[in-house]
């Protein structure tokens, strides 16, 4: 992490800042967000229903709001929506510590759903602004992504600790992170926001612009593949290891060796995998290999085998995925800049956050019927994944072909 640190620390304060506030938003949401659903059936004693009810409405609060938080970054400045985002999760998980009836729970949850939606676009809309040139951006983005897969690393180590004494006590120290991370804000994050486009355009501009782009669009689209695929290590991969070795110890040391060996991945490869996609290959070939190699992940699991090598093949499946994700996000984050023109960043960003949302949802909604139906045809979703993988790196081909992933001029006027 010292070379991490030292090339971190040749951009600007404010990008520093927003590296450590990442890692800190992530550490904070994975300490608590993975035992929720425990304490919410055992402690609290409600439903299935009522489980799937409270953690719905935070993934749709989120999700469903992207657009909007973009939006608004836009319009009223990065900062301002940060620092309201961090605020609000502060007040959302700090309910978690006391609520105990179902309208509270809901409550809180919408409240951490909708806190995400309002700093997560503004975020990147800020780092991709302040990073300098196309090249530096995609290096910001690389680091970017280290202090994100770190801050998900440690966060369920952390959150283990605290939840074997109490989950209440999960739920306060979070809040306590992200109160702190608001007050810091506050003090040391500069104001930046771009101010020209809303001095030029008024709300109608706005939308016509970011909805009217077509190539952005398309873009958007095949890259919903790639979140699609990504997810996987929450639903397809853990439900296999389940089915070979059972809900016993070793099926929970093998499940957790999954989000390990895609930690370490991310953590210690992500600089030297994008140092060396910068070296040998364009942007646009960059998109391509990432999701080619996110399609061809998925095909060890399907050779089957004997249970251990069939935990093998998913542990090299997770591997492989976050190997793809390190050639993909920095590239992919200022490829979403690029076409936007370098104009309402952090709405494009919103639009791209819930298109994919929407993509995740529905792609999980399709594997897991897959699931259920192909039990006595196990290769079938894993050949599915890697036939998905593959057509959205032959969409993102067709798009640069034919110049549409180039970059856009940046346009100064309405």
């Amino acid at each position: 992490m010292t070379g991490v640190w030292r090339r971190a620390r040749a951009f600007e304060p404010a990008v520093q800042l927003l590296f450590v506030n990442q890692f800190t938003i992530n550490l904070g949401f994975y300490m608590l967000m993975p035992y929720l659903a425990a304490h919410l059936s055992g402690q609290l004693g409600l439903a299935a229903w009522a489980v799937g009810l409270v953690l719905g409405v935070r993934n749709l609060s989120q999700q469903g709001m992207f657009l909007v938080g973009g939006a608004l970054a836009d319009r009223l400045g990065y900062k301002p929506m940060i620092v309201a985002g961090c605020a609000l999760r502060t007040v959302g998980f700090g309910a978690l510590a006391f609520a105990d009836t179902l309208p509270v729970l809901i409550a809180a949850s919408v409240a951490t759903g909708l806190a995400g939606a309002l700093f997560n676009p503004a975020v990147r809309a800020y780092v991709a602004a302040e990073a300098g040139p196309p090249e530096r951006r995609v290096e910001a983005f690389a680091l970017f992504n280290v202090f994100y897969q770190t801050g998900i690393l440690l966060g369920p180590l952390v959150g283990l600790a605290l939840t074997g004494f109490d989950f209440r006590l999960t739920c306060a120290v979070a809040a306590v992170l992200f109160a702190g991370l608001s007050v810091v804000q506050v003090l040391r994050l500069p104001a930046r926001r771009r101010a020209e486009d809303a001095a030029k355009s008024g709300e109608g501009g706005q939308w016509r612009v970011v909805l009217g782009n077509r190539t952005f669009w398309l873009f958007s689209l095949a890259m919903t593949g790639s979140y699609v695929l990504s997810f996987q290590v929450y639903l397809a991969l853990p439900l296999s290891v389940e089915r070979l070795l059972g809900e016993g110890t070793a099926g929970t040391v093998a499940t957790s060796s999954l989000f390990v060996v895609s930690g370490l991945v991310a953590l210690l490869g992500q600089l030297r995998i994008t140092d060396w996609c910068r070296r040998t290959w364009t942007r646009e070939q960059c998109l391509v290999a990432g999701l080619g190699l996110m399609g061809a992940a998925f095909l060890p699991p399907a050779l089957g085998g004997s249970r251990y090598v069939g935990v093998a093949g998913l542990l090299l499946c997770a591997a492989a995925l976050a190997a793809a994700t390190a050639v993909l996000y920095p590239f992919e984050m200022d490829t979403v800049v690029s076409l936007a023109g370098d104009r309402w960043v952090a709405t494009h960003y919103g639009l791209y956050n819930t298109v994919c949302g929407i993509g995740i949802t529905a792609g999980n909604l399709g594997m897991g019927a897959l699931l259920d139906a192909t039990r006595d045809l196990p290769a079938l979703p894993w050949l599915v994944l890697a036939a998905l993988g593959a057509c959205c790196a032959v969409a993102l081909r067709g798009l640069a072909r034919t110049g549409r992933l180039a970059p856009v001029p940046a346009v100064t006027g309405a």
